[in-house]
């Protein structure tokens, strides 16, 4: 043996995700949907596709999730980092780049409905509803 190392773990997976937004009666509002499997609260978020913008995609990713449709950034806020658990397979860490989604149309049926819910909360509460301390950074500075 030469002492060579050999990596076994795979590369970061690349996602992107949406954080809609709107000025409620009590200012700002962060919509949040919970995960299939764990059912904690998240943003809507999912892989990167090719053919679009990395903001097109997460726009994409929130009509799909939770129902919305509206105005997204182009620049995420941030990054931040989750490890994703897969079903029969090792564990992954992700990569997620935020971006804005100012919220237009709120629709009453969507795509993903009968897997998730969806629920407006203050900047506070939903930086206090995601486990990724760094996603609830990036929610708290959001403003």
């Amino acid at each position: 043996m030469t002492g060579e190392v050999i990596r076994t773990e795979r590369a970061e997976r690349r996602q992107v995700a949406a954080l809609p937004w709107r000025r409620g009666p009590d200012g700002l509002e962060i919509l949040l949907v919970t995960s299939r499997e764990t059912r904690r609260w998240v943003t809507p978020k999912g892989g990167r596709m090719p053919g679009l913008t990395d903001a097109e995609a997460a726009a994409i990713e929130a009509l799909e999730e939770a129902g919305v449709e509206g105005r997204v950034g182009d620049e995420p806020l941030g990054t931040f980092r989750y490890l994703k658990m897969l079903r029969r397979r090792a564990p992954r860490w992700c990569v997620v780049s935020v971006y804005p989604l100012e919220v237009v149309t709120v629709r009453p049926v969507w795509k993903e409905q009968g897997e998730r819910d969806r629920l407006w909360m203050s900047v506070e509460q939903a930086a206090a509803c995601v486990g990724e301390p760094d996603l609830a950074e990036i929610i708290r500075r959001f403003r």
